[in-house]
Order: structure tokens, then sequence, then C-alpha cells
């Protein structure tokens, strides 16, 4: 079943995705970076939230870069959004996708000596330069080139025939950390490594790394999480605009007297006569069954009781007025009273699981895609 085809009344939650909070924070981080262009990561779908429907709307503000993880999804998007668009993938080639990457107009980026290669080979194959972005190790031993595979390419040039080459870029480990030494030393290794390339616009900052300074921002920016509303300054106020809401509905309310265990393993048991409703949401719809907390109905908090099972979750309605809630009513789970970060301080994890983690089982709503 395809995003956005459950009906409202159908689904057992709303996930609710404001197009128009991700424009503005794309905005704000424009302005952040100044004569820096900013690009957006869509990759996994757009962080869950809709990768074709993010990418639209952000081009209404202006963005033509988009960086997608894989082959696939860039596929996908180019089909949504025209030949126009930059789109780099960012794992590079998978063996024998080339044809398919270089067919769709990708920018793969190439993370080592065998992709150059088997980049060089389309190349020649196909007649005519493609491009591609060149990722360099400066110290994550995640992806990239390592410091002797750009050695051999500073000592050998004809191993970039035929590959236009569109950026030079790297990535932070440590930029959430500001006071880490380890973003520094990665500025400077760099540096160091960009000079034995051929020249090309550089690109190092991701979301925290627009906020470390103008050393880190070269000549784009790859902005991902902070698009969605995740904070990219831990420890200080977000400046970005939330943009998802949760809300679950209520299957039903119940009296639970007191002594009674709750959920698998009665890990929960009343000391008291209470009052509970089941909600439709759980661990297989991306709340985490480590992630105990609560849910909000009119600002009022509603504690979990027991575990969070496959399809439903347990609340102690006993502060709400009697008949104040009902089947079929909604109950916050992200929104104003629990933002996405708070869910992840919840669940001992951060905000990219939260979102990439939510499901396909909602009636998904989008406000604010189209231009202003």
């Amino acid at each position: 079943m395809q995003r956005g085809e459950i009906s409202r009344a159908a689904a057992g939650a709303i996930l609710t995705i404001d197009l128009g909070a991700i424009r503005a924070n794309y905005r704000l981080l424009v302005k952040k970076l100044g004569r820096a262009k900013c690009a957006a990561v869509v990759k996994a779908d757009g962080y869950g939230l809709g990768g074709v429907e993010v990418a639209r709307a952000l081009q209404q503000d202006g963005c033509d870069t988009f960086f997608v993880a894989h082959v696939s999804a860039g596929i996908k998007l180019r089909k949504a959004l025209g030949a126009s668009p930059a789109i780099f993938v960012l794992n590079g080639l998978p063996p024998g996708s080339e044809r398919e990457c270089a067919a769709s107009g990708l920018i793969p980026v190439l993370n080592s000596l065998g992709q150059i290669e088997a980049w060089r080979i389309e190349a020649k194959r196909a007649g005519r330069a493609l491009p591609a972005a060149l990722q360099v190790d400066s110290g994550m031993a995640r992806m990239g080139m390592a410091p002797s595979e750009v050695d051999r390419l500073a000592a050998d040039p004809s191993l970039l025939d035929g590959i236009d080459v569109a950026l030079v870029m790297s990535h932070l480990a440590c930029a959430d950390e500001p006071g880490s030494a380890v973003n520094g030393e990665q500025l400077r290794r760099f540096k160091a490594l960009r000079k034995k390339l051929p020249a090309a616009p550089a690109s190092l900052a991701n979301c925290s790394g627009i906020f470390l300074g103008k050393a880190f921002h070269f000549d784009l920016a790859r902005p991902g999480v902070a698009l969605y509303g995740v904070n990219p300054t831990p420890g200080k106020p977000n400046p970005m605009k939330p943009v998802v809401r949760l809300d679950a509905k209520v299957i039903q309310t119940r009296d639970v007297p007191k002594g009674e265990g709750i959920g698998y393993g009665h890990t929960f048991r009343t000391k008291k006569a209470l009052r509970a409703a089941t909600i439709s949401l759980g661990y297989a719809d991306g709340w985490q069954r480590r992630a105990n907390g609560k849910a909000f109905f009119n600002g009022v908090p509603l504690p979990f009781l027991g575990r969070v099972s496959m399809d439903s979750i347990v609340l102690d309605i006993s502060s709400l007025a009697e008949d104040a809630i009902r089947a079929g009513d909604l109950v916050e789970l992200i929104g104003p009273n629990q933002t996405v970060d708070d869910v992840a301080r919840l669940s001992g994890t951060i905000g990219y699981e939260i979102l990439t983690g939510l499901g396909d089982r909602f009636h998904r709503v989008y406000l604010g895609g189209g231009a202003e």
C-alpha cells in the first residue's frame, strides 16, 4: 500500500506533515549560510515524511539540489521532479547500477577507486562525460576515499577521464558536538585532501555543521534532519519549526479495578482503581517498545500503562473528566506537547530514528506545500 492511500476513517492514527514548516526551516538555513548554497537531503524517503512531497515543496523556495542515499531513490525522485534538479546519490554506485544511474541523470557520490573506475567505464560506453561527486574520508571511517586513494588520483589524473567532477565532499562525525576537537581536525584534513583533487565546489557541512560557522560552509551545505524539525544544536533551544504531528485514535475505554495487571507480562499492576483507554498505535507504527511515556488529550498528559504492544498502547485517563474521551477521539503522541526530540529522549535514541521509523499505516495529511 502506498503512502497517502489510507483513509482517515480507516486509519488507526493520523500523521500530519507541515510542508510549510519544512520550507521555513529551509529558508532559515539559507539565511544562516549566506553565500554558500543550500541543498536538501531527502534520503530515507524524506526521513520518513515523503521525499517527493518534501522536494516538490522545497522547489517552491528555490532548492534545486537534492541528496538521496540509493540509486533507486534517485530514479524515483527524478521521475517526480523532472530533468532540472541536481540529484546526488550518497552511497554511490552499487555494482551493475551504472547504466541506470546515468540514464536517470543522477550524480553519484563516488566513494572509492572502484566506484570511480566503474563510472569511468560507463562514461566511455555512453560516449560522453558524466558528472560525479568525489567523497573523501576526512576522519569518520565510514564512506569516502582514504588519503592513500586520493594520492593515487593525484598521481594519475587519467583515472578520472570521462568524469566531470561536480563536487568534492566529506562528512562530519561530531558536528552536533561543537566543542569537539574532531570538527577542527576534519576541517584541516578536508582542506588538505581537497587540494589534491580537481578544482570543484566543496561541501562539508551537514545540519549541525552549518551552525559551526562559516569555516565549515564552503560552497554547498547538505542539511537533512533539521529541515524536518529536529534540533541541530543539542543542548540549546531548537531554532527549527516543528514539522510533524502524530495523533492516535482511541479504540476503547474501560474501568480497571485495583490489583489488575495491564498489558503483556503484567509489568504494570494497578495500585488503585483507574480508568484506561487503549489507543491504536504501537511499535509496528514506529513507536519503540522501550519508549515508555505519555500521550496528551487537550494538553492533559495521559501516562502509558504497561508495555507498548505491536498495535496498541494503554493510557491512564483518570485525570480526565468522566466521558471526556471516547472511542474515535484523537490523542497526541507528537505535537505541541511532545516534540520528536522529546520522544527520542524517551526512547534513548535520536530524532532521526524516530522520524524514519514512522510506518505506512497512518492517514497522512500534508499542509503548506503550495506556492506562497
